[in-house]
């Protein structure tokens, strides 16, 4: 086995990393955190458009390029570093996966290649106000019967829900959790923006009364491919917060080389040398779960379960300890509203949670290994 980036994922760096610093500057962030959809249309279309990003991993059939999840990785892992404000995730990571691993033929050949185009927003939602990530947290009914069916309940924390074109509900029918497409515009629905510590990835809460809603796949299967996708879900977060605690790392490098306190940096002072050296072993062990989780979501062998918990339990931790350890480095100025460090510090305490947080997954870890 050879982990190891080719050269052309390594191109594929490059290229995408040279796109994001000249869309996604801290000003660019700034900016579109600010605003209600939380992103640039203009850019999300180029994305599509030019760079086939959304559609990178999606079939040709359906209008993608057709490569595998490490490429996917690569691409989230520049994003986290780049904190691009993008329904990326939710489209891509969470909605695409779904509809590709639903078995629904109909519903692959309905969106995906809207998807891959970057034409149209999606978005997965499954957590309601009980907070829990699991099957047993998917409460909402659905009523009716064929693929025409009507949703009632309350989805909480969705990922882009306040402007996601396509949303893909897990409720329940008589025969268990099932998957269902609703329009952003059906009647009953309504959308209401959180207000989040993390503004960078926008979260709502959708309100459905008797929505109209379409069956996707097998009634009373859709778990099996929720633990999938939430499997993916975990990886894919895992290569973002690499890139984000490579990016903080970094940050708190350059600093301690220019930042000179009693005649000289204070990179040379023991204390610091040991918080950057801290930093250091934590991020390249992160890359290496969340490399592997990569390969395997790529093959989507009998691993990728364990791993994908390992991968989100680690790599969260790893990130978080160092967007903190960034601002102690960076002392007062990093505390500031005006530096970037807070912005990745929120982004990584907001990723430790999503999907679950490490001790959730290091449990269910323990469950899938047989401990």
């Amino acid at each position: 086995m050879n982990f190891a980036f080719t050269e052309e994922q390594e191109e594929l760096r490059k290229t995408v990393r040279a796109f994001l610093e000249s869309k996604s500057p801290e000003t660019a962030v700034r900016e579109q955190m600010e605003t209600e959809n939380g992103f640039d249309p203009a850019v999300w279309s180029q994305m599509g458009e030019q760079m086939g990003l959304q559609g990178l991993s999606i079939p040709e059939e359906f209008g993608g390029s057709g490569y595998s999840f490490i490429e996917q990785g690569v691409v989230l892992e520049e994003m986290g570093r780049a904190l691009l404000c993008a329904p990326y995730f939710s489209t891509v990571v969470l909605a695409a996966n779904t509809l590709l691993l639903s078995g629904d033929e109909a519903a692959k050949k309905k969106s995906l290649p809207g998807i891959a185009s970057g034409e149209f927003t999606a978005t997965l939602a499954t957590t309601e106000p009980s907070g829990k990530w699991d099957e047993k947290g998917i409460t909402m009914e659905a009523k009716g019967s064929g693929s025409d069916f009507t949703l009632t309940g309350t989805k909480m924390f969705v990922i882009d829900g306040h402007t996601a074109d396509l949303i893909i509900v897990a409720a329940r029918t008589g025969k268990g959790v099932s998957l269902f497409a609703v329009d952003g515009k059906a009647k009953g629905l309504t959308r209401t923006a959180l207000s989040t510590m993390d503004q960078t990835r926008k979260q709502a809460k959708l309100e459905f009364n008797s929505t109209p809603a379409t069956l996707i796949g097998t009634e009373g299967k859709g778990w099996d491919v929720l633990s999938k996708v939430f499997d993916l879900a975990a990886v894919a977060l895992a290569a973002e917060q690499v890139g984000g605690a490579q990016k903080v790392l970094e940050m708190a490098v350059e600093y301690a080389k220019v930042r000179v306190q009693f005649g000289r940096p204070i990179g040379s002072f023991q204390a610091i040398k040991h918080k950057c050296a801290d930093m250091l072993l934590e991020v390249e062990s992160a890359k290496s779960a969340a490399y592997y989780g990569m390969w395997c979501a790529a093959e989507m062998n009998d691993e990728l379960a364990s791993v994908a918990s390992l991968a989100k339990a680690y790599c969260s931790e790893a990130y978080f300890h160092a967007a903190a350890e960034n601002i102690q480095i960076h002392g007062g100025i990093g505390f500031t509203w005006e530096h970037p460090a807070h912005l990745y510090f929120k982004r990584a305490k907001s990723s430790e949670l999503l999907f679950g947080d490490p001790s959730y997954h290091r449990e269910l870890l323990a469950q899938r290994i047989g401990i």
